[in-house]
């Protein structure tokens, strides 16, 4: 048995989870922010209390335009042990992005058979900075806790050895995955297309296994859609474009994701790509993805691994690339599993280089290969945990993440609004107030968010001005 086929001896789980804990134990020490953290944790009542009809509104009522009831459950049970301590809610995030791990380990070495590429592919996943929006931010429960689902419904359904028992696990963990974050719809196509391109079953066959995921996640998405009422936040500009601008726009961001997950540097909050004059970016984008799929298509018999990691890729893309409109155009966090699949290529793509010598046993070429090859995976390993330990403590409070934002993308008009309430909350309220009427000269705020930034300075000139006069009238006593 060649040494890459191997089980992982128990060491290799031990750095791995150290690894992990190093990049991220620090925002066990961060506070709650104010972007959604006040739904779901700090103004949620759902949270506070296991009385029945609590828990009847935990399973079934939104909450910011998403039906999570497992994720709102494990927020129930961090604020019935920590209450409102962040550092109990950031803990079970670690915790969770730990086990995640872990799992990723599992599937890949599973479906690989190559010890180096599991390794390296989870602990990238575990340290890499594009993990730190998932991970740091407590808002972000839902997209740790469907991930833990998916993951463990892939490893149960993907398994060399099929049994009906593992069919039930899948049906199981998928539905725990859906009721986590909506994401999880794209399974049962990634579990479709790896039963057609690997297992090589016909198109009608491994069809007919996913018409009970493939209902369920129908039913997910009914729920979820009739949720979707709100448009405040984020950014809008792009609602109105055209399907074919969006899809324009994404042949750019997609690109610039990779690069993202290349070399991670001047990661934000929020994105604001370009969305016109960028023809000249979007040919270039186009053609390039043409190349890259012709390359897949062309190895497709060969290397079937290959074509199922890239459809999985961008199916696990599609939900957040504007086909159906969201109020985002990009973010760190849309990542979170996507990244498995270009690490796992790109450690493939390594243990390939290093192959021809590495069969060689018994050879100093040999030795020498494998150290060679374990020497690139373990620099890109520390490269990447030494960005996230730099980038994480952008996350630490409300004023971190918003003057980290500020710095990077001023021209958005939600980010000075965020910036402006960070004041407000610690009493710098005509400072807050100067914040916003700045916005509105010196950004390009649309209607509802310019009518917004009006009432909020109206509001808080209103409540200064009251304060102004009581203190007058304490005087003049």
């Amino acid at each position: 048995m060649s040494s890459e086929t191997k089980n992982f001896p128990w060491w290799a789980y031990a750095v791995l989870l150290v690894a992990g804990l190093f990049a991220f134990w620090p925002s066990v020490m961060f506070d709650f922010v104010n972007w959604d953290d006040p739904a779901y944790v700090l103004h949620n009542d759902l949270i506070k209390s296991w009385s029945p009809s609590n828990l009847v509104g935990v399973a079934t009522e939104t909450v910011t335009r998403n039906f999570a009831p497992l994720t709102i459950l494990s927020l129930l049970i961090d604020h019935t042990i920590w209450g409102l301590n962040p550092s109990g809610y950031h803990a079970t995030n670690v915790l969770l992005h730990l086990v995640n791990g872990v799992l990723v380990l599992l599937l890949v070495k599973q479906l690989t058979n190559n010890r180096f590429v599991a390794w390296t592919t989870a602990a990238l996943f575990l340290v890499h900075p594009v993990q730190i929006e998932t991970v740091a931010w407590i808002s972000s429960r839902k997209g740790l806790l469907s991930a833990t689902f998916m993951l463990a419904a892939l490893l149960v359904r993907l398994r060399p050895d099929l049994k009906p028992k593992n069919e039930a696990w899948y049906v199981l963990w998928l539905a725990a995955a859906l009721l986590s974050k909506a994401l999880a719809v794209v399974v049962p196509a990634v579990v479709l297309a790896y039963d057609v391109w690997v297992r090589r079953q016909t198109f009608a066959d491994a069809f007919v296994r996913q018409v009970i995921p493939g209902v369920m996640c129908l039913l997910l998405l009914f729920k979820t859609m009739a949720s979707q009422h709100s448009i405040l936040g984020g950014l809008r500009g792009h609602l109105d474009y055209s399907i074919w601008h969006i899809i324009a726009i994404d042949t750019t961001i997609m690109w610039r994701y990779i690069g993202m997950m290349l070399w991670p540097s001047d990661l934000c909050v929020l994105y604001d790509p370009p969305t016109v004059g960028i023809w000249k970016s979007v040919l270039l984008a186009t053609t390039g993805w043409l190349l890259v799929a012709a390359a897949i298509w062309k190895y497709r018999s060969k290397c079937p691994l290959i074509l199922w990691a890239a459809v999985t890729y961008l199916l696990l893309l599609l939900p957040v690339l504007n086909f159906f409109k969201i109020t985002t155009l990009m973010n760190d966090r849309y990542l979170y599993l996507p990244c498995i699949l270009f690490f796992a290529v790109a450690a493939s793509g390594v243990s390939r280089l290093f192959y021809g010598a590495e069969v060689h046993a018994d050879s100093a070429l040999h030795y020498l290969a494998r150290s060679m090859k374990l020497s690139v995976g373990l620099v890109a390993v520390l490269m990447a945990l030494s960005a996230t330990r730099q980038h994480l403590p952008v996350w630490r409070n409300p004023d971190t993440l918003w003057t980290h934002a500020m710095s990077e993308v001023p021209q958005l008009p939600v980010v000075r609004i965020q910036m402006a309430y960070t004041r407000y909350d610690v009493g710098q309220k005509r400072e807050a107030v100067r914040m916003l009427q700045r916005a509105l000269l010196e950004c390009q705020p649309d209607k509802l968010d310019r009518q917004r930034i009006k009432d909020t300075i109206v509001s808080w000139s209103e409540e200064l001005n009251s304060r102004t006069a009581r203190r007058s009238m304490a005087t003049t006593q």
